[in-house]
């Protein structure tokens, strides 16, 4: 069980900006999943992986692909109160899920 969370690598927001929407995604991706999933990456030490995304086009078609294979996901989109617009997406989270279903969409990102 793992989670995976793309990053917007077009922004190239500034550290405390990318820190927050990393956790925004993390907690969203833990409300995505129910009982038997979430315990077992709890279980697990709650492991996550923090990958570069080309741009906001390419986050929007993961999550429609993690939605479509049955993996938790969320699209972050900021509130605007700072660095960026309102409605700007910053994040894609994929599970907790199984790590090879998850890693079957994102094993050619890299790391961020």
């Amino acid at each position: 069980m793992k989670q995976v969370i793309v990053v917007n690598g077009a922004l190239e927001l500034p550290v405390g900006k990318l820190a927050v929407q990393v956790a925004h995604a993390a907690i969203a991706g833990l409300l995505a999943v129910d009982g038997p999933g979430r315990l077992a990456w709890l279980q697990a030490g709650m492991p996550k992986v923090v990958l570069r995304g080309d741009d906001a086009e390419m986050l929007e078609r993961l999550e429609g692909e993690a939605r479509a294979a049955g993996i938790p996901t969320d699209l972050v989109r900021d509130a605007g109160r700072t660095v960026v617009p309102a409605g700007t997406v910053t994040c894609v989270v994929l599970g907790p899920a199984p790590s090879a279903d998850v890693d079957r969409l994102t094993r050619s990102l890299p790391l961020l």
